[in-house]
């Protein structure tokens, strides 16, 4: 049984398909399954699913811009002419060679040529929709697919084939869910004294938030105590400023992080007591999933605004409240901090409507459709 992953190589992409692939050696625990991935060059996809035992193979891969501009118009020529053939070329080619009995994608540009190949080559192709707004490469490969997973309720989906539409939950991965409170406390050195907030700004950081929290550091560090994700790239940075800015009195209750790996985030979310985060798909079912209220700040650039549209959906259930960038100011976020942990009975409702959100089982849902029409 061979399986051929294919997605566009962010986290929001990685993640939900090491979920998948680990639910699929549960349920078809034989030797005899592979499982392989092909998608655009990323050194984070590439360590994350090397580690799960996937063959990797990477092509070529090109994206249409729709901002305006003389760069981005001749950089569309660019990938129109020479980067998406020669990826959809690289992508026959491998699929010949793997000759994979189920495609299964995640989406993003990335992901384009190998579904047209797989669908040229007539492999059964299943798709993973991740957000209530669908960018142009998802909308187009939803067209060859027989199977199309989504995340959000049907009701919010703005566009889909409605026959092939299975509404499950972004699969998300079962082991983030055990996190232990003693062992967080070891692992962050945790004073124990103050609430616990947990910044994310994705896999990648993010130096906007990066820069929220700096600037009211010493004042937040009064109150809550910080588990912070600044992202590889930002980590020096973020580093040398907040050691200007805070003296060991305060630096105590900041707790600075490049990444968090699955062993330090699984503990990470379970002792926080509260998640500021982006609004990708990912991010808002796992911590659904865990039953945490949450702040989140989506992403102002995100094609189709779609985590602007993931967050508020998310905010309907009253899970969590939305702060947009436009109106983002420190002491404003700070002061809504501070808000919110004075209506402990607000947080409590915010966790118990988080935890009725949350589809926990999405990637064993996504497994056994998989396993089930393999096995016809």
């Amino acid at each position: 049984m061979k399986i051929l992953f294919t997605g566009g190589g962010t986290a929001g992409h990685i993640n939900p398909i090491i979920a998948i692939s680990r639910k699929i050696k549960e349920i078809y625990p034989q030797e005899d399954i592979r499982f392989f991935y092909i998608g655009p060059k990323d050194n984070f996809a590439e360590n994350l699913l090397s580690q799960e035992g996937f063959k990797i193979k990477t092509i070529s891969s090109g994206k249409i811009r729709r901002y305006l501009g003389f760069q981005s118009f001749f950089q569309n020529i660019s990938d129109i002419l020479f980067k998406i053939p020669v990826g959809f070329f690289q992508a026959l080619f491998y699929i010949f060679i793997f000759s994979p009995d189920l495609i299964f994608s995640k989406g993003g540009y990335g992901s384009i040529p190998v579904v047209l190949a797989g669908w040229l080559l007539m492999v059964p192709i299943f798709f993973h929709e991740s957000d209530v707004s669908l960018g142009a490469a998802n909308r187009l490969m939803s067209r060859f697919a027989l199977e199309i997973f989504i995340s959000f309720p049907f009701e919010k989906m703005d566009y889909f084939l409605p026959h092939k539409m299975i509404s499950v939950g972004n699969p998300i991965r079962s082991e983030i869910l055990g996190g232990e409170e003693e062992e967080a406390r070891k692992i962050f050195n945790l004073t124990g004294g103050k609430p616990v907030i947990l910044i994310l700004g994705g896999s990648q950081g993010s130096q906007r938030i990066n820069d929220l929290i700096l600037e009211i550091l010493p004042e937040i560090l009064i109150n809550f105590e910080l588990i912070h994700q600044c992202g590889e790239k930002n980590f020096q940075q973020v580093e040398a400023e907040a050691k200007v800015m805070i003296d060991e009195s305060l630096g105590k209750y900041y707790h600075l992080f490049p990444f968090l790996g699955e062993n330090e985030l699984k503990n990470a979310y379970k002792i926080a007591d509260l998640i500021v985060s982006r609004a990708g798909s990912g991010s808002i079912f796992e911590i659904a999933a865990l039953a945490k209220p949450s702040i989140l700040i989506p992403l102002p650039e995100a094609a189709q605004d779609h985590q602007i549209k993931n967050a508020y959906t998310y905010a309907d259930r009253g899970a969590c409240i939305v702060i947009e960038e436009a109106n983002l100011t420190p002491h404003f976020f700070l002061e809504r901090l501070k808000s919110l942990f004075s209506q402990p009975e607000r947080l409590r409702e915010m966790a118990e409507n988080a935890q009725f959100f949350s589809r926990p089982q999405a990637a064993r849902i996504i497994a056994e459709y998989i396993i089930g029409y393999l096995s016809q």
